[in-house]
């Protein structure tokens, strides 16, 4: 028992220091994991021959991810993205095992073990890949977007392919396992309904196995999970979840089936169910950490021995198998019609092997398709070509995307044959609403967006608009920035909304300057530029959404207008304090202790006015708005929103 607990203790030390430094390093959190097994593996040397039985254990936090991809397959958000998910994501793997399996070929290896490693190194990471887009901003993307539908297709795959690889089991192999299963057998009886079954038996067992996950699944859940519910204990409804999973991997194993297979079916089947996202997250964390145990164990059971006796041809593995994935991809985005910087993104994005790589390699190997021999090498490019990936997105933010938003600007900006009352720099959702709203008015404006895709999309929907950069001043003179009422800026950029609105106060003093802010430091940012009004993209609507969460608990409508005047105001006071503060600190550290104190004591000061009795001090606005008289509600159905 003491070893077992040592032995748990090394690896959730190596996760827990691991994991969040690579993180920071932008490598993600699956090279994290590998890079801890690898620390506390090959090279300290804590964990050894253990290793391989823990894998195996850890193998089912795969299971518990393919049950929740299919909890998140609806089969509305699949017929949507059938076009995508089929053409793009279908032609990728397709094509990519072809192209793999043809160079494998081209080196000597059976056709088995050459389509097992074209299908291996068809699938990509979407752990690296989906974490990436997130933090840099590109899910939104046409690249983005489109690398999304092959992800979510290659995690569908997976299915299929674990179902086909045991079909490739060489001969020789199976003999030399049977052998060892022989001697193991006399210690141990596995478990197996269909051992000593004919054929057309053992195919109605499989059968019937499946209608019952899927018949099971949609009627007997529900029930059950309903029952579960109603005893209010959450340990319970976890325990149901992880008995769900559990059995159906154990039915799908006692009939010589993928555990992982089962488990997605069923999570496909529960997709519409109302429980979906409480079984989300009751499975959510067992399937985190056992799959970071996984990689954890893989990186420990990489042997370093072998990549360096061997270094010049894994390096040339590595970077040929991921030549001919981008080669592959590439071709795909130019018959895709995916474009420009988008696609590059798309090509180097998914160049890299994946999680799901180890997973196959493993079941591979467990099932006698590939020998040991080629595995080793082939899990050491796998890791390697997921290390190289963070690389390929320095390479797209620092090269190549650098030389597209050059090529973009490079089109002629339009030309500009009228001028308005106020200029609108920047038409995403936030400027089309300023846009519409002044339009609407009758308030002449002119529109400038330095996104060409951007301008000519709301074209589409009748918005005039003008391709130019807004911060270029010869544009905004074309404009008419002189004679301008206002401008508005709504760009994204941080940095240039800031330089845009120095400039212009600096120009045009006369000019009110009207812009919106990311966060509280970007609205100081844009204070001290000269900013005429200042407004938070989030405030109003939070400040909205809290009121009606009030009035939602029985509040008064009265009273809560009360509170939210109260709101406004203090914040207004301590948005002057903590701005003085702010340019008061250093350029180094703008939101020091002092800053940090400061606005802790004011979070205070809000909570006492919050709670003063202020029936008999009105202000002139709350004046204005008269309290509905009693029994006002009642008068309204309960569907009917009420009158603020």
């Amino acid at each position: 028992m003491t070893s077992i607990f040592l032995q748990a203790f090394i690896y959730l030390v190596a996760a827990v220091i691991a994991v969040p430094v690579a993180k920071r390093l932008g490598l993600g959190s699956v090279l994290g994991y590998l890079i801890a097994g690898v620390v506390i593996g090959p090279v300290i040397g804590l964990v050894g021959e253990e290793t391989n039985t823990i894998q195996h254990f850890a193998e089912f936090g795969v299971v518990m991810m393919l049950f929740l991809v299919g909890l998140e397959l609806e089969p509305k958000m699949l017929w949507a993205m059938r076009n995508r998910l089929m053409g793009l994501g279908g032609l990728q793997v397709g094509g990519t095992a072809a192209a793999v399996m043809g160079s494998a070929l081209f080196f000597d290896q059976p056709w088995t073990i050459a389509l097992t490693i074209g299908l291996i190194f068809a699938l990509s990471s979407t752990a690296i890949v989906l974490q990436t887009f997130n933090e840099k901003g590109l899910s939104k993307t046409e690249g983005g977007q489109n690398a999304f539908s092959v992800l979510l297709f290659q995690d569908i795959a997976v299915i299929p392919m674990l179902a086909f690889i045991p079909l490739l089991a060489l001969p020789k192999l199976i003999e030399q396992a049977q052998a060892a299963a022989t001697t193991a057998a006399e210690h141990h009886d596995e478990l197996s309904l269909v051992a000593s079954l004919p054929g057309w038996a053992y195919g109605l067992v499989i059968t019937g196995s499946i209608i019952a996950v899927v018949v099971g699944g949609h009627y007997l859940s529900r029930p059950l999970f309903r029952f579960v519910a109603s005893s209010g204990l959450r340990e319970i409804f976890t325990a149901t979840a992880l008995m769900l999973v559990i059995g159906i991997a154990a039915l799908m194993s006692l009939v010589g089936l993928s555990p992982a297979l089962g488990t997605f079916l069923a999570g496909v089947v529960l997709a519409n169910s109302e429980f979906r996202h409480e079984l989300e997250s009751n499975i959510d964390p067992f399937k985190g950490l056992l799959l970071g145990l996984f990689f954890i164990t893989v990186g420990a059971g990489i042997n370093f021995s072998v990549l360096l006796n061997d270094f010049t041809i894994i390096i040339a593995l590595t970077l040929g198998a991921m030549a001919v994935k981008a080669l592959v991809l590439y071709g795909l985005a130019l018959i895709f019609r995916i474009k420009g910087s988008d696609r590059w993104l798309f090509t180097l994005s998914l160049a890299q092997a994946g999680e799901f790589g180890f997973v196959l390699l493993s079941f591979s190997l467990q099932n006698h398709v590939i020998p040991a021999d080629i595995a080793q090498p082939l899990s050491l490019v796998v890791a390697l070509s997921m290390f190289l990936t963070p690389g390929l997105f320095i390479l797209f933010d620092k090269v190549i995307l650098p030389r597209f938003e050059k090529t973009s600007n490079d089109r002629e900006t339009d030309e500009i044959d009228e001028q308005g009352t106020v200029i609108i720099a920047g038409i995403g959702r936030f400027g089309q609403i300023v846009n519409r709203l002044l339009v609407s008015n009758g308030v002449k404006t002119v529109v400038l967006d330095h996104q060409a895709n951007q301008v000519d999309v709301v074209r589409q929907i009748g918005t005039k608009a003008y391709f130019g950069d807004a911060t270029r001043p010869d544009l905004l003179h074309t404009a008419g920035i002189e004679h301008a009422a206002a401008l508005v800026v709504a760009i994204d950029h941080h940095e240039h909304s800031v330089e845009l609105v120095k400039y212009v106060k600096h120009t045009y003093p006369k000019v009110k300057i009207i812009t919106r802010a990311f966060d509280r430091g970007h609205g100081y940012q844009l204070r001290q530029a000269g900013a005429d009004i200042i407004e938070s993209e989030t405030y109003h609507s939070a400040l909205e959404v809290g009121g009606h969460a009030m009035k939602s608990l029985g509040l008064h409508p009265f009273f809560v207008e009360q509170q939210k005047t109260t709101y406004k105001r203090v914040e207004e006071r301590k948005s002057d304090k903590l701005y003085a503060a702010w340019k008061d600190d250093s350029e180094e550290e703008r939101f020091d202790n002092n800053y940090r104190d400061l606005f802790i004591r004011l979070e205070e000061v809000m909570a006492e006015e919050m709670k003063k009795d202020r029936s008999d001090k009105h202000s002139r606005s709350e004046r204005g708005w008269t309290p509905p008289p009693k029994g006002y509600t009642d008068t309204f159905d309960d569907d009917q929103p009420q009158v603020n």
